[in-house]
């Protein structure tokens, strides 16, 4: 799969590294342009390219997002258009809506794009270096959101790929539940241990 990722520091960088690591060619870009990831890309190797962010978006199969959460909309929306995109955000402001989770308000920016919650709840260094091997007993698991069942299949599958179970909390609405704050949140739990915490 060619994976576009928008935002290329500590989440949106080991997610391209894991990613290429298993196997899929991956556009890494930033807001400061592409010449500023030539360490990243060479580091990475040739599974890797830089790009800026309308780049990423239009290459890719599927497109991670990891910016600071208002950057968000300063994103090329129209090339977003069609792809499944992976909302790897957490908005720190405080100010969310009680009735309105992030990723709704990500996914009311980028209309036609099929919008998953995934990555936001795990620590840069635990997602560099907790994977294991599917079956692993106590294999750590990361929690998704989203309303189209294909799309958070595709997403479940990377997760797997890159040595963690995947806990479906639901549709985006309920991606609120494993924004900050949440018992799920930056704690590495297994899939029966997130399903407690949240119930």
């Amino acid at each position: 799969m060619r994976i576009g990722i928008i935002g290329a520091g500590n989440i949106g960088g080991t997610l391209a590294r894991l990613l290429a690591g298993a196997g899929h060619e991956v556009v890494v870009s930033n807001s400061r342009g592409p010449e500023t990831l030539a360490g990243l890309v060479e580091e990475i190797g040739e599974r890797a390219s830089a790009g800026t962010p309308a780049e990423a978006a239009e290459t890719g199969d599927l497109v991670v997002v990891a910016v600071p959460f208002p950057a968000y909309r300063d994103l090329p929306a129209a090339s977003l258009a069609g792809k499944v995109v992976v909302d790897a955000n957490n908005d720190w402001s405080g100010g969310a809506a009680a009735d309105t989770s992030s990723s709704e308000r990500f996914a009311g920016f980028v209309p036609g794009a099929t919008v998953v919650k995934a990555f936001n709840t795990i620590h840069f260094a635990h997602l560099a270096e907790q994977g294991t091997p599917a079956g692993t007993p106590g294999r750590r698991a990361i929690p998704i959101a989203g309303d189209d069942p294909g799309a958070k299949a595709t997403v479940a599958g990377l997760i797997d790929e890159i040595g963690f179970d995947v806990y479906d909390v639901g549709p985006l609405a309920d991606g609120r539940r494993i924004e900050p704050g949440s018992p799920a949140f930056n704690v590495g739990l297994t899939r029966d241990e997130v399903a407690a915490a949240l119930s």
